[in-house]
């Protein structure tokens, strides 16, 4: 696969370190047990800048995601949603407590489909999709195979020979998340996946990080503040003010049909 800018993209991950284990394609999945910690929070807070102008983000939070948990965080905006996510990601380090990755394998193991743009502008929509697993040594052909049946789960399969600039911001958040699921990582962490997509192609996006966490039996979090999201998903956390006020089980949810 050759980009049509040959320089790796400044901001894009770096090659698994040796030893480290590659991510591994959808036709792999994972056999995790219920009582695998993928990732634990314990006392976690997150302040931007000091003094009189510091803002917490993410005041004492602990919690423990398993495999196999299907999570909502809700809350409003500005509520610490977003902090979060980052925290369980290993995007930002805390100010107070410790975040660590039991049965993740560290941060690499974790698949995050970011809220904002995040796809490199010099790559078409497969190659940006694919770039994860080249980086970790998957050949070109077989990366891009991949990435076109990730895209497929999405929708998103004709937007394949595309640059990012030709797409939508929905089309582009359907990629995004179809470069998360080409991981098919140990946990999926979906920061408001929705948020600016139709109603139809937000449930198929939704439909497919579900049945790819269900066929890998990866944990799936999701962010959001729409309440026929978080109903889609086994639990739900609240967040206000970065604060988390406890979970409530919502009950196994189906799949939406059109």
């Amino acid at each position: 696969m050759a980009p049509r800018n040959p320089r790796r993209p400044t901001g894009t991950p770096a090659t698994p370190a040796r030893g480290e284990p590659a991510p591994p394609s959808p036709s792999s999945p994972h056999s995790p047990t219920s009582t695998d910690v993928l990732v634990a929070c314990q006392d976690v807070a997150l302040t931007f800048g000091q003094g009189a102008g510091a803002v917490v983000a993410v005041h004492g939070a602990s919690l423990r995601v398993r495999a196999g948990d299907r999570l909502a965080v809700v809350g409003p905006s500005g509520s610490g949603k977003s902090s979060l996510l980052h925290l369980l990601a290993g995007l930002e380090q805390p100010t107070r407590g410790t975040v660590t990755w039991p049965a993740a394998g560290g941060p690499h193991g974790i698949g995050l489909v970011f809220q904002s743009d995040s796809l490199i502008p010099a790559l078409d929509v497969a190659e940006n999709t694919a770039l994860p697993l080249v980086l970790a040594g998957m050949p070109d052909g077989r990366a891009r195979t991949e990435a076109v049946k990730a895209l497929a789960l999405v929708n998103a399969a004709d937007l394949a020979d595309r640059l990012p600039e030709e797409i939508s911001g929905g089309q582009a958040q359907r990629v995004a998340a179809a470069r998360v699921l080409a991981q098919a990582p140990r946990l999926i962490l979906a920061d408001e996946p929705t948020g600016r997509l139709d109603h139809t192609t937000g449930r198929h996006v939704l439909d497919a990080l579900l049945t790819a966490a269900d066929r890998t039996g990866a944990a799936l979090v999701v962010t959001t503040h729409d309440p026929a999201v978080a109903d889609r998903l086994t639990s739900r956390l609240t967040m206000n003010d970065g604060r988390l006020l406890g979970t409530a089980a919502n009950g196994p949810q189906p799949q939406e049909t059109s």
